[in-house]
């Protein structure tokens, strides 16, 4: 079976690439989650526009890179949330809490959701440390301040 991937999915693709698969695995896992769509004709133009926003998205280069990474590490990020008595969170924090949590203190620098990776899930007050996939050579380690609020 012949997709287009509109996520990364990995060891197989990135979005925009055009992959074969086997039925099943296309028609029972990829297509029904959204990950890809059936290659048609027309779909080519479909693979364009997913291809040029994926660019905009993307680090340009390593330089680029190495910069965002300064910017994230530069200082803390204090990520306000719902605490209990003894610190305990209501629950854990998500990685788009932290894409949000970032965007808003480094400088409006956009971190995709699924470039942040988290260790242990979070779970009370008190700083933490997140990784940040920025390039595939460059990782950002960042500070993350976890207070009630």
């Amino acid at each position: 079976m012949k997709l287009i991937l509109t996520q990364e999915v990995s060891g197989l693709g990135a979005p925009g690439d055009i992959v074969e698969v086997k039925d099943g695995y296309g028609r029972n896992f990829l297509v029904p989650r959204g990950f890809a769509i059936r290659w048609t004709r027309g779909g080519e133009r479909t693979v364009d526009s997913i291809k040029a926003a994926r660019s905009s998205r993307e680090v340009r280069d390593l330089d680029h890179a190495r910069q965002i990474k300064s910017q994230l590490e530069a200082g803390t990020v204090d990520l306000p949330v719902r605490a209990g008595e003894g610190g305990r969170l209501f629950g854990a924090v998500t990685v788009g809490d932290i894409a949000g949590a970032i965007a808003n203190a480094a400088g409006g620098a956009q971190v995709d959701k699924r470039k942040i990776i988290v260790g242990n899930p979070i779970k009370s007050l008190g700083t933490h440390q997140v990784t940040v996939k920025v390039h595939d050579e460059v990782d950002a380690v960042v500070s993350l301040n976890v207070v009630a609020g």
